[in-house]
């Protein structure tokens, strides 16, 4: 378990927050875990239902070896022992979007074993936050109040589809370590092509438990906040139970194990029920399902075919193209804009390539909300116009003009520089008379400048400003110098 890091003041003393998560990823399959229904987004109410999923009688449930592959994948992503003997439990609980009556999951010999992921916090600390286990079970349906005022509605489109569950050791000691493992296992997963992570779609959501100890002291009571699935509630609801648990404590109070609900209107959290422990579900074997065993030169088939994880392609940014430890995160972070990334900065300079596209081209896509898939600058145009930098065509000052009309029509860099006019003027002659005429026209910004050299900016400016920018700034600077002695 890590140090004490991050501590809560309290009225009366120190605190040290401690949060586990349990993150319900769902599965990136074509079919159910147990039938061959649909598992895709969006279907119309119980489109997506086989009498399996509807548990009506004489139906048996048959493994989809897809979804297990999946899982050993996610597995190997997470750096976690992979368990090639494993088998499937009845969880056994009432609900009406529960039609069998029971939930088929992994209780003690899950498909997962311990593993661990590398974790950067906005701060810039890595931390190393355990996995427990992963298992594989298969979701329940959707309860639908709203539709009615005196009925509710089932739709099992759910029902039956392959969730895996992750459960993280109790190493975060705060909100910001808690979204930073959440959004680097989300990464992790998209990259690996296991779960596409929309929290927005439920695809991806997370119980989130949180406790409070004295520095030093045993783990205190925990609380389970169920289903929160977006990071910004996430902070909220970590944030939200340290304090009132905090209170609850030095008020005298006690802490009660109960699953909790967050309510993102109040920004708070609120009692749903008391926390059942295993032997409520009363588990057991599921009697019509064969355990799992797993060939181990199939695990080793898996794990020559995972692609380049986060962590690699940051640490291969940096080597590849000398970008700091922060720009190479950022890349990396997101498959899609790492890919993009690499389009640009092949064949030109890694750290100007960056520089385009983490600062102007995540710039314009974020203010005009965009994701990397709708840029309306291709990857191909980027790399055209830091060749026409590289070649002094245009300016950088330039460049980010005729950025800003790529990005608003799509045009390429080349033929909005030929059709504006806007190429770089080189010719000596032509910006020495420029800088002549201004020289001749202001003799006390001349003396000024040779009493402070640091004034010589001004000239500069005045230089690109009777070009329209397009005089080569270098050029600029060294006739200055030799025309006003500096």
């Amino acid at each position: 378990m890590n140090e004490p890091r991050k501590l809560l003041k309290g009225e009366t003393g120190d605190w040290e927050v401690v949060v586990g998560l349990e993150v319900h990823a769902q599965v990136t399959s074509v079919a159910k875990l147990f039938s061959g229904a649909g598992a895709t987004y969006g279907a119309g109410p119980n489109e997506n239902v086989s009498l399996v999923d509807a548990a009506m009688p004489g139906m048996l449930p048959v493994i989809n070896k897809y979804c297990v592959e999946q899982a050993i994948r996610t597995g190997l992503g997470l750096n976690a022992r992979i368990n090639l003997w494993s088998r499937f439990d009845r969880k056994n609980y009432f609900y009406p979007d529960l039609p069998q009556g029971y939930q088929i999951s992994q209780y003690k010999d899950p498909i997962v074993g311990e593993g661990s992921i590398e974790v950067e916090t906005e701060d810039g600390e890595t931390i190393t936050v355990g996995v427990e286990r992963l298992h594989l079970e298969q979701d329940a349906g959707k309860s639908i109040h709203d539709l009615a005022p005196r009925e509710s509605y089932v739709d099992l489109n759910r029902s039956g589809v392959a969730l895996m569950e992750i459960v993280s050791k109790p190493d975060m000691r705060s909100a910001d370590e808690g979204a930073a493992y959440f959004s680097k296992l989300r990464t992790i997963v998209r990259y690996l092509g296991t779960c596409d992570g929309n929290m927005e779609e439920g695809s991806m959501r997370a119980d989130v438990n949180v406790s409070v100890r004295r520095p030093g002291e045993e783990l205190g009571t925990r609380t389970e906040t169920k289903n929160v699935n977006s990071i910004r509630a996430l902070r909220q609801v970590i944030d939200y139970e340290a304090r009132r648990q905090i209170e609850v404590i030095e008020s005298g109070g006690t802490i009660d194990q109960e699953t909790r609900l967050f309510d993102v209107k109040t920004g708070e959290t609120r009692t749903m029920r008391s926390k059942e422990d295993a032997h409520d579900y009363r588990y057991f074997p599921d009697p019509d399902l064969l355990p799992l065993e797993i060939d181990p030169a199939w695990v080793e088939e898996i794990r020559a075919s995972l692609p380049e994880l986060p962590d690699a392609k940051k640490h291969r940014f940096m080597k590849d193209y000398g970008l700091s430890a922060y720009d190479a995160a950022v890349l990396a972070a997101d498959k899609e804009k790492a890919a993009f990334f690499e389009a640009v900065a092949k064949g030109r300079d890694g750290k100007l390539a960056s520089n385009w596209v983490t600062t102007e081209l995540f710039g314009a896509l974020n203010k005009a909300e965009k994701d990397i898939a709708d840029s309306p600058v291709s990857a191909k145009q980027l790399g055209e116009l830091i060749d026409l930098i590289a070649d002094q065509t245009i300016s950088g000052r330039i460049a980010k003009d005729v950025f800003a009309i790529m990005f608003d029509t799509g045009e390429d860099p080349g033929k909005i520089v030929e059709e504006k006019g806007l190429k770089q003027v080189t010719d000596a002659g032509a910006i020495e008379k420029v800088v002549d005429d201004i020289i001749a026209a202001n003799p006390k910004q001349v003396e000024q400048v040779k009493e402070k050299p640091k004034t010589m900016g001004w000239f500069v400016g005045q230089v690109m400003k009777a070009t329209g920018g397009k005089a080569n700034p270098q050029a600029v600077n060294e006739i200055l110098k030799k025309k006003l002695g500096v």
